[in-house]
């Protein structure tokens, strides 16, 4: 095994959350476009980049071990739709006006990890964690309170990316096999809504010759291009380290929100930001407090 590089750990994984943080930028220029035939596209073309990828980064023995285990291939459908359903609210958030739910939800998302590790692993929660787990909630409870209905958007984003990871924690395919093959399986999907039921732009002919189209087509490494710097990064830091530079990206999310594309950030909503703060701050001092014991 290489000797670890904190150095590379730390400059791949910055790499990757800073282009999550920006996907904004990016589903903005396609805005124009259906989010449905948006996340079909970045099913279609993530799967033809990373079975090309697949050819340069070598997986050994990934596809018999999938022969040899087919329910794996079944766990790996269900985190297909997941990862799709992610993809389609984020998309439709970004593209609607709802950047601000959409950062909330990424930012609820360890503690989500941290309750369904009690609820569906039996996993006990430390103190700490108990207290993070509920300002989150309180958050949560406040915006309903306030504004008469429950954060849909962030609720499930955070609740599809925490399944979908409790899912694949689950499955030990290695992370860019298991995406790929993800994609494969909604490949057949994909295909058929462009064919039978989609009418928007990137169905006409006349679409492939815009620049548009290169956008779109893009969608495949900048799936995947993240997800292969944030594995590499992930075998040069402790996962915890990795936990906390996740904040970035919802980061980036909310201030391009607010600075670039004029959502406004109302009281309500800021409470409840602050309440989740202050659950992922309460988060991260049980988990340094944990490395500092050495448990």
């Amino acid at each position: 095994m290489a000797t670890a590089n904190p150095r590379r750990g730390y400059a791949l994984g910055l790499t990757a959350y800073v282009i999550w943080g920006l996907f904004p930028i990016y589903f903005k220029l396609l805005e124009r476009i259906p989010a449905l035939e948006i996340i079909t596209h970045r099913a279609i073309w993530s799967a033809v980049f990373g079975a090309l990828l697949l050819l340069v980064w070598k997986h050994p023995g990934w596809w018999r071990e999938l022969r040899e285990n087919p329910k794996r291939i079944a766990v790996l459908t269900a985190s297909g739709l997941l990862i799709a359903s992610n993809w389609l609210v984020y998309v439709w958030a970004v593209n609607n006006g709802h950047m601000i739910e959409a950062s909330l939800g990424y930012y609820i998302n360890p503690l989500i990890n941290v309750l369904l590790g009690l609820v569906i692993l039996r996993e006990r929660l430390r103190p700490l964690q108990w207290v993070a787990v509920g300002l989150a909630a309180l958050g949560v409870a406040q915006q309903l309170w306030q504004l008469g209905s429950l954060p849909w958007v962030s609720l499930a984003l955070a609740l599809t990316f925490g399944f979908y990871g409790l899912i694949r924690k689950q499955a030990p395919v290695a992370a860019l096999p298991g995406l790929v093959v993800e994609t494969w399986i909604l490949l057949p999907l994909a295909i058929g809504y462009l064919v039978l039921f989609a009418d928007g732009p990137s169905v006409h002919a006349d679409f492939w010759t815009t620049k548009d189209a290169i956008w779109l087509a893009a969608a495949g490494p900048i799936t995947l291009v993240p997800l292969v710097c944030f594995n590499a990064a992930a075998r040069h830091l402790p996962y915890a380290t990795l936990g906390f530079l996740q904040y970035l990206a919802p980061t980036l999310v909310l201030l391009q929100a607010i600075l670039l594309f004029g959502e406004h950030l109302d009281t309500t909503r800021l409470i409840s930001l602050c309440c989740i703060w202050a659950g992922l701050l309460v988060y991260s001092v049980d988990i340094w407090y944990r490395l500092a014991r050495g448990d």
